[in-house]
């Protein structure tokens, strides 16, 4: 418990100096017109600190909008003008050259400003789209799906990104429900055109196969197809870690096929929790050239009052400042939760106060609980 906290405080810590520094940079501009006047008023006149004044709109366009820009240019120039006057050298050519490149410099800084601010939209429009893009290929599942609760999280290792490798999926089939949590390798595009290609077979064939085996079956042939498609390094080296999951309806329990991805835990209703590790590792989805092992569901209890969670290894392998990984097996036993929600929320809370907000790697979950009593 103790170690929980150091972390947890570490997090809060990291977060309230990445505060402070945000603040401090904000203020930078007004702190360089301050210190230009303290310092040419305390210094002998062969001395001046026009480099202050100049450099003070120059630091504010990144940072403030075009009328804070503009405010700041224009308190260096009066700050600038004002001291000269004060000093009655204003006429000299030398006054002259400094007041005239200070205001040259806070026009530029105006221009600099604009250029940033249309980048910022324009990075902001491609963030909807990704967010869009997003939301189309990994929409958010119902809370409830066939008489079972769920939730499901993605979160982005960079922040303001909503694309990348890490998948999941849940669907009622006549089959029960069938969930797939993975995380393709690779970044970029290509990635993402893995997801679309797993998730677009996932669906069909969660629906049309019988059983868990042949769903998986189909998720190899589908990525084997993607693989001739593509060209270069992915077109031999692509591979998906993946587990898929079925909860039938008449009882309670779990079926998992796992192909090379983290296991998932089970947390009973009494805080026991249960690594559901395949007794026979398999390859990830994608390497079938390397070897043909036939898929086998393993089975497991998942009774009344449980939680299954499902993950990809941003989470296991979440590290902090020493290094350590974050366990969530070690984490979460013994704790008790009210449903999916509150684990996932919990989970998200724990990894970033364990990383200090600088996670590496994106973070998808998916949690299902079966209800203690039908409503």
């Amino acid at each position: 418990m103790g170690q929980r906290e150091e972390q947890s405080e570490r997090g809060e810590d990291g977060a309230a100096d990445s505060t402070r520094t945000r603040h401090l940079v904000r203020a930078l501009p007004v702190l360089l017109i301050v210190f230009g006047i303290v310092f040419d008023w305390l210094t002998p006149s062969q001395f001046t600190g026009s480099p202050f004044f100049a450099g003070a709109p120059l630091t504010a366009a990144p940072l403030y909008s075009l009328r804070g820009t503009v405010a700041t240019g224009v308190a260096a120039l009066l700050g600038m003008t004002g001291l000269r006057v004060w000093n009655h050298v204003l006429e000299e050519a030398e006054s002259l050259t400094e007041v005239a490149t200070v205001l040259t410099v806070a026009v530029l800084a105006v221009l600099i400003n604009r250029v940033v601010r249309r980048s910022g939209k324009q990075l902001e429009s491609a963030r909807s789209v990704s967010e869009a893009a997003q939301r189309a290929v990994l929409p958010e599942p119902a809370e409830r799906i066939g008489g079972l609760d769920v939730a499901a999280r993605y979160e982005a290792a960079q922040a303001g990104a909503f694309i990348g490798g890490d998948m999941y999926a849940v669907q009622d089939t006549p089959y029960g429900v069938r969930l797939l949590v993975g995380d393709v390798r690779g970044k970029g595009l290509g990635a993402v055109e893995a997801v679309a290609v797993v998730i677009g077979a996932f669906r069909e064939a969660a629906e049309q196969e019988t059983t868990l085996e042949a769903v998986a079956q189909r998720l190899e042939r589908a990525l084997a197809r993607e693989g001739t498609r593509r060209d270069g390094l992915d077109a031999f080296e692509g591979f998906t870690t993946a587990v898929l999951g079925e909860i039938p309806r008449d009882r309670s329990v779990v079926r998992l096929v796992n192909r090379g991805h983290p296991p998932p835990l089970l947390l009973g209703a009494n805080g026991r929790l249960r690594v559901l590790d395949p007794r026979e590792h398999a390859l990830p989805l994608g390497m079938g050239d390397l070897g043909v092992w036939p898929d086998r569901a393993e089975e497991a209890e998942f009774p009344c009052g449980s939680l299954l969670l499902l993950y990809t290894d941003g989470l296991s392998e979440a590290r902090d400042a020493a290094g350590e990984f974050y366990d969530p097996a070690v984490r979460l036993r013994g704790r008790v939760f009210p449903g999916p929600d509150e684990l996932l929320a919990l989970v998200v809370d724990e990894v970033t106060a364990h990383t200090g907000g600088r996670a590496t790697d994106d973070m998808a979950l998916l949690s299902v609980g079966r209800p203690s009593a039908s409503p």
